[in-house]
């Protein structure tokens, strides 16, 4: 570890716990001590996931780890003792549970479907089939990577479907001028398209199903909202995006070649029985998905029944289990451990009874809070902000629920919060989409700002001006 991640480690360590010794009256509300305990684990995950010291994931792992020790029912002797100022200690079983929660069985769900479509070049075939009805005028080009890579991205981890576009763009720009404007666009069209796509579902992008989790949370807002609902309304807002995005990288990079040839060597065939399993089984999960309200099988349920199948036909292995995005899957745990922190311990309750937002603008509250997020994720992981933020949203949703009422209720801050999250792009750190394409060496940073801001602001203007029309989901 070099020196600045010594520092970095330093500064995340000593500050939480100072918080975790300070007075109880150094605090603006009554706080017990227990409560003062999530403050500075928060406080830790906050500076953790800025700083990034360590790998962000293992700071998930550490924040699970730390509650169980300091806040749970199976924390530390030493650590608890009788008195009314100590609190209410979590069930640790219920910080546990976040490792298995049913939103993190959705995602293992889509990382299983997207693993077998690269192993059985399902990916590329329909890549292939997608791209072939745009022809080779370069600006139809364009929209096909676009609605391929966004298409892609609804169900595939971003970072795969990017990685897999940018291997099938290299051959493309090789066609093209050097020195051509065009090929930024193309190189561009990709992460962009990508993180705008995630949006489309809520297992498109980790603060999707964060934000899921928690509005559709029988013990809290249990607002039922299904896969296919969410699609509704997301998928055509992320279609318009994708159409101005074209329309902006069109105008800022102008293709000096009118034509472009596309080859992709190999894709899909369904000629053995493990591919014609695949395919059915890919067809069956999304159609169950979109259908979950009419099947009345959850959408969690769903996620499960692709690795049943592929997993007791031998279509997934031991190797394949090896590649599923673990880290994301304990990063998304870790914030819901965080949330289970502030509700459990009554802590939101506090946090949002010393604030006092109900003397401010409800708007500000929405779209400041969008902003906020979009500001931080474009320095920091989305995953990470949204881990950070939606919990804190929530509180403060439940504190001004008649306030927002008239605007969509806390679906609208915590969707808004969702997209917000996912708009944030203007910069190589912003995103793993983003950090591999501007890795490939087509992209300059300024030119993936540019795009980043004017493509993000225009994106936050219109998902709010969606949720506050329709009154959230």
């Amino acid at each position: 570890m070099n020196n600045s991640k010594i520092i970095k480690l330093a500064i995340s360590l000593l500050i939480p716990a100072v918080i975790a010794l300070l007075p109880a009256g150094a605090f603006p509300f009554d706080i017990t001590v227990v409560e003062q305990r999530i403050v500075a684990i928060f406080v830790f995950a906050a500076l953790m996931w800025i700083l990034e010291p360590i790998p962000i994931w293992t700071t998930s792992v550490g924040v699970i780890v730390l509650m169980l020790l300091t806040t749970s029912s199976s924390m530390i002797n030493f650590l608890k003792y009788d008195g009314e100022d100590f609190g209410k200690a979590i069930a640790y079983k219920d910080i546990m549970a976040t490792f298995a929660d049913p939103v993190i069985m959705l995602f293992m769900g889509g990382f299983v479907l997207a693993i077998i479509a690269s192993k059985y070049k399902l990916d590329a075939g329909i890549a292939k089939l997608i791209l072939t009805p745009f022809g080779n005028k370069s600006e139809m080009v364009l929209l096909g990577f676009i609605v391929v890579t966004a298409v892609c991205s609804m169900f595939m981890s971003n970072t795969a479907t990017a990685a897999m576009m940018l291997t099938i763009l290299s051959p493309v720009l090789a066609t093209l001028p050097a020195s051509g404007k065009g090929r930024i666009a193309l190189a561009l069209s990709i992460p962009v398209a990508a993180n705008v796509g995630g949006i489309g579902t809520p297992i498109g992008t980790p603060p999707n199903a964060l934000a899921i989790k928690y509005l559709n949370d029988p013990d809290g807002l249990n607002l039922g909202i299904s896969f296919g609902e969410w699609m509704l309304y997301m998928v055509p807002l992320a279609l318009v995006i994708l159409f101005i995005t074209w329309i902006v990288l069109r105008k800022m990079f102008p293709f000096s070649q009118k034509t472009i040839e596309i080859h992709i060597e190999e894709g899909f065939s369904a000629k053995d029985t493990n591919s014609k399993i695949v395919l059915i089984t890919f067809i069956t999960t999304i159609l169950l998905w979109v259908t979950d309200k009419l099947t009345g099988i959850n959408a969690n349920v769903v996620a499960l029944i692709p690795f049943a199948v592929f997993s007791v036909t031998g279509i997934f292995t031991k190797e394949d289990l090896k590649k599923i995005d673990w880290d994301v899957l304990w990063l998304v745990a870790g914030g819901f451990a965080l949330g289970v922190g502030l509700d459990k311990t009554g802590l939101a309750k506090h946090l949002v009874e010393a604030i006092p937002f109900n003397s401010w603008p409800t708007m500000l509250i929405i779209i400041g809070s969008g902003i906020l997020c979009c500001l931080m994720s474009t320095f920091m992981s989305n995953s990470a902000t949204a881990a950070l933020l939606i919990p804190i949203l929530l509180a403060v949703g439940m504190g001004i629920k008649d306030q927002l009422e008239a605007f969509g209720g806390i679906s609208t801050l915590l969707i808004g919060l969702a997209l917000s999250a996912s708009f944030a792009m203007a910069l190589p750190i912003s995103t793993p989409p983003n950090a591999l394409a501007y890795a490939k060496g087509f992209i300059k940073q300024k030119d993936m700002a540019t795009v980043g801001i004017v493509v993000g602001v225009i994106a936050l203007a219109l998902a709010y001006i969606l949720l506050i029309t329709i009154k959230g989901l």
